[in-house]
């Protein structure tokens, strides 16, 4: 647990908090605290509710949207949390960077992850408290470390020795931040809010999405051929259509294409790629025809290399 500390020290948000040892314990009192016993219990939000964040991931770099309540169901005891860029929506959908889209349970604002609600909040906060979660493809040992003015500052470290350093403001009643960093020390997100506010008017969205295709394809001097069924939701729904994602470096000299086709031999994705060329982080939809697609991929160069990812999404939208 200590390697935890050694990769969080550095972040400002906790220079204050920890101690320059040890293994999720000993945190600071602050003799000075005015948090109440009122903002340590659940918040309960209301549909229209909104916090603006920053968001930044290695895929993506910066961005801005807004996460709104945009259902609340007490027969079902969800809210439901849509986001104000469609974009974002859609990437979510494809690489799973923002966890919190989309169903929260209302006893304990648990985020749902492989169908199941996971408590990465721990009410009533305690200091010292520990619990266990499943988040971002990670199983997670969190503690609270400190609790002033109504801040409250978890770690948590996964099994594969990732970590997580987040906090949760009781006045916004949502996160105020939150980072998660790879066992390589590398951020794959980082979320800092930048204002909350309540009624808000506009559209947003959540993609419910299910992972198609995940694979990097290498040079090879042969054309490369694939497939991938476009089926499988755990919900039975059938898909309004699919999520493309693509990365691709194409070496000096080189030359890259990628075609995707259905079974009526439409190709709604093609993509060719000259000499030194570079495609980071590329994003769009294709047509859900509920059958195969084939995919066929050339890529010549001795360091080409192509990421594409594929996931079937349902898509909700609301108009607040």
């Amino acid at each position: 647990m200590r390697r935890a500390y050694a990769k969080v020290i550095g972040l400002s948000l906790l220079m204050l908090l920890l101690p320059l040892s040890g293994c999720m314990e000993g945190p600071r009192v602050q003799s000075n605290d005015s948090t109440t016993s009122e903002q340590l219990e659940l918040p309960q939000w209301e549909v229209g509710d909104y916090w603006l964040y920053t968001f930044v991931t290695p895929q993506f770099g910066e961005d801005s949207a807004r996460l709104v309540v945009a259902e609340s169901d007490n027969e079902s005891g969800l809210y439901r949390l849509g986001i104000s860029s469609l974009r974002e929506s859609q990437r979510h959908a494809v690489i799973n960077h923002n966890p919190f889209l989309g169903r929260v349970t209302m006893d304990g604002l648990s985020v749902y992850e492989n169908g199941d609600p996971q408590p990465v909040f721990n009410f009533p906060w305690n200091v010292g408290d520990e619990w266990s979660f499943v988040l971002l493809g990670q199983s997670w040992t969190a503690q609270t470390v400190n609790i002033y003015n109504g801040d409250i500052d978890v770690i948590a470290e996964s099994d594969e020795s990732h970590s997580l350093v987040y906090t949760f403001s009781a006045s916004s009643m949502f996160l105020e931040s939150f980072v998660w960093t790879d066992d390589s020390g590398e951020e794959q997100l980082r979320m800092q809010i930048a204002k909350t506010g309540s009624d808000y008017s506009g559209e947003v969205w959540f993609h419910r999405a299910t992972d198609l295709k995940d694979e990097t394809y290498l040079q090879n001097d042969n054309d490369i051929y694939d497939t991938f069924f476009d089926s499988g939701h755990p919900s039975g729904e059938e898909f309004d259509h699919l999520v493309w994602y693509i990365d691709v470096e194409i070496s000096q000299g080189g030359s890259g294409s990628l075609t995707i086709s259905d079974h009526t031999s439409a190709s709604p994705l093609t993509r060719a790629w000259g000499s030194g060329s570079t495609e980071k982080g590329a994003i769009g939809t294709i047509p859900s025809t509920s059958d195969e697609y084939s995919m066929t991929v050339t890529l010549r160069g001795q360091t080409s290399v192509l990421h594409v990812k594929i996931a079937g999404a349902i898509e909700y939208q609301w108009t607040l």
